[in-house]
């Protein structure tokens, strides 16, 4: 029997909806209904009906029954539901359908009009978690995903750890049938569970089953209040099937709460007095943010606080935190400015003790970046919500003062306080900082536009090029960096050693669990963010992430999601091959088996084509890089028509 015809993936997605084909069926004469399907499809030709479908899948006994079934009132749970998430302003719901959900689904899109929230068709379940972490990331607010009991929620797994690592805030309704008597055998209970989230609920923040639609609705409200809530993370709320489809002729008893969000957590007044002064009196501090910038406000207040005492800022990118066109913006300098820093600020560091520590695999210690004696001080939230099982809090780092606040809400009593620890003294010695920095940005500036263009005319294409290529296309527009693979570090961190990054929604960070496919569906949820806020939105694509989840692109042309995709064709796993190639010389093995496990040829993959058979406009793939800027700016053209764009460029590896 053919794979689409398999009765296991029948049951699974219940191809057939109870409802919708109920409604196909009883629209339509018996005889019509049992009448056999066509086999074939004239292309243009309308589609065969659901009853049609019913035949040709084998499930004509199951349709008769649901047409069978007394007619739904027109009053129902998954009515009430929909009710709570439009109270909670939920723009859009990211998910791959399944019959766990079938009455949150209809209810949705019929008696919710499918607007606000709007459903979002999914080709995998980790895509919708990834498209909503990249739309939150893009809009600063929370989206909702849609899970399929176990199977799709064991899917969406990788992505939920994803958010987790990346302190992102979504809601996750999966669909369960806990009542054992409403089971209708086969797949509804293997796709049941006592217990469903347990298999993720070390990495959501707050997850609860409700068993009664009053439950449900104050459960919603209360998990959003949660995930957004420093530190943000997902939580997850079950949806009982037989609450979605139960009848509700009034509504009496039931309410929807309040939602009311919790004022941002701002550290002790006595500490950030204290780190002020710190600040103050350092001849030589160093500012590094991590996730510390939540909206364009932290950008701005950061660059308020580096002026006002000319302390250089490493922004480890997992948000834009600082303009890159500052003179105070200084990653190119790290290792330097880290070795003759007297006081290092960490603000929303994940891994502080990493970047005050050299650390290479296959040793135990770390070797200090710093000096003996050099204040160490971190804001953050780190430490107010950790879970143990999973390692994503890092190494412990004693340091000199640790304040538990959220970073960016903190920053204005911290500047305030160095305002008044500001002595004319020391004021007065500020310009001197200020010249030297300005000297240093523009020197690393330059020596990166040099380095850039070695191999400028190699082919394969050299990263650099890529980037430069694409930066000219699209530096006119209101852009913005929507993903760039699992770290910046896959293009040799081209864009932030190059670019003009001065606005906050112009990067918005990585897939911080290092889960491979994430690049794409997080870059066409941002991209959906920023249809509505009129931004240009470009994906750097590993090539490796792109086939974890291609049907993303899909979706990108489904929902007309605007999205610029440039492929970084490298044809291999590239990072993987380097780390074999280095355990291979740790034990002097040589390098030549490199590429077996890690290379993406023999036979090389057409992206384009991939693009084009999933309806989106594509070019090549490129290996001349005289054809690069040309076909880079065509992709423009059709981006700002409203469409997605693929360009597939043949690359070197970093």
């Amino acid at each position: 029997m053919p794979r689409s015809q398999s009765p296991s993936t029948v049951d699974r997605r219940k191809f057939l909806s109870k409802v919708a084909v109920a409604g196909a069926v009883t629209a339509l004469p018996t005889a019509q209904a049992a009448e056999p399907a066509k086999k074939s499809v004239t292309r243009g030709a309308a589609p065969p009906s659901a009853a049609q479908q019913a035949v040709e899948f084998g499930a004509v006994e199951q349709v008769q029954q649901v047409a069978q079934a007394p007619v739904m009132a027109s009053n129902c749970g998954s009515d009430f539901m929909t009710d709570v998430m439009k109270s909670l302003n939920i723009d859009y719901v990211f998910s791959n359908p399944g019959s766990s959900f079938l009455g949150l689904h209809e209810s949705l899109v019929n008696y919710g009009g499918n607007k606000s929230p709007e459903f979002i068709t999914c080709m995998h379940e980790e895509s919708a978690v990834a498209m909503a972490n990249g739309y939150y990331k893009a809009a600063g607010r929370p989206a909702a995903t849609l899970c399929h009991s176990t199977v799709g929620l064991q899917h969406a797994a990788m992505a939920l750890y994803n958010a987790w690592c990346d302190r992102v805030p979504l809601i996750t309704i999966l669909g369960n049938t806990l009542d054992l008597t409403s089971r209708a055998g086969g797949n509804d209970w293997r796709h049941s569970a006592q217990d469903p989230v347990g298999m993720v609920r070390d990495f959501v923040k707050w997850d609860d089953q409700p068993t009664t639609l009053q439950g449900f609705g104050e459960s919603l409200v209360h998990g959003y209040k949660i995930a957004c809530t420093p530190p943000m993370e997902p939580i997850a709320i079950v949806a009982d099937s037989d609450l979605q489809e139960m009848e509700l002729p009034d509504r009496a008893g039931l309410s929807i709460p309040k939602y009311t969000p919790s004022q941002m957590p701002q550290g002790e007044a006595g500490a950030v007095r204290e780190a002020a002064r710190m600040l103050v009196a350092a001849e030589r501090p160093v500012i590094i943010a991590d996730r510390m910038a939540r909206t364009p406000e932290g950008l701005r207040l950061l660059v308020e606080l580096a002026e006002l005492v000319n302390a250089p800022v490493l922004d480890l990118a997992s948000r834009q935190n600082m303009p890159t066109t500052h003179y105070l913006y200084q990653n190119a300098s790290r290792g330097a400015l880290l070795s003759q820093a007297d006081m290092v600020l960490g603000l929303e560091v994940t891994d502080f003790w990493g970047q005050i520590n050299q650390f290479k695999r296959g040793e135990k210690t770390g070797t200090l970046r710093v000096k003996d004696g050099t204040k160490l001080v971190t804001i953050g939230v780190n430490d107010l919500y950790m879970k143990s099982n999973y390692q994503d809090f890092q190494r412990y780092a004693p340091v000199d003062l640790s304040i538990s606040g959220d970073g960016e809400a903190t920053l204005p009593a911290l500047i305030d306080a160095v305002k008044v620890a500001m002595t004319a003294e020391r004021k007065s010695s500020l310009p001197g900082r200020a010249e030297k920095f300005r000297k240093l940005h523009a020197e690393n500036y330059e020596a990166a536009r040099q380095a850039a263009a070695i191999g400028w005319d190699a082919s394969p294409v050299s990263t650099s090029r890529l980037c430069m290529e694409l930066w000219q296309a699209i530096n006119a527009e209101d852009w913005a960096l929507v993903s760039v693979g699992a770290s910046e570090g896959f293009v040799s961190n081209w864009p932030h050693r190059l670019w003009h990054f001065e606005k906050h929604h112009q990067y918005l960070g990585y897939g911080a669990g290092g889960g491979v496919g994430y690049g794409l569906p997080a870059a066409v949820g941002a991209a959906l963010a920023n249809k509505a806020l009129g931004r240009f939105s470009v994906n750097i694509q590993c090539d490796g992430d792109f086939m974890y989840a291609n049907g993303a692109l899909w979706t990108a042309a489904h929902h007309r999601i605007p999205l610029l995709t440039v492929m970084h064709n490298n044809r291999a796993y590239a990072q993987e091959s380097m780390l074999v190639q280095g355990m291979a010389n740790r034990r002097n093995r040589g390098i030549d088996t490199s590429k077996i496990g890690t290379a993406i040829e023999d036979p090389f993959i057409d992206y384009a084509k991939v693009a084009q058979g999933l309806g989106v406009w594509s070019e090549g793939p490129i290996t001349d890089p005289a054809k690069l800027g040309p076909a880079l700016r065509r992709a423009v053209q059709i981006v700002k028509q409203g469409h997605p764009a693929l360009v597939d460029v043949v690359t070197q590896v970093r």
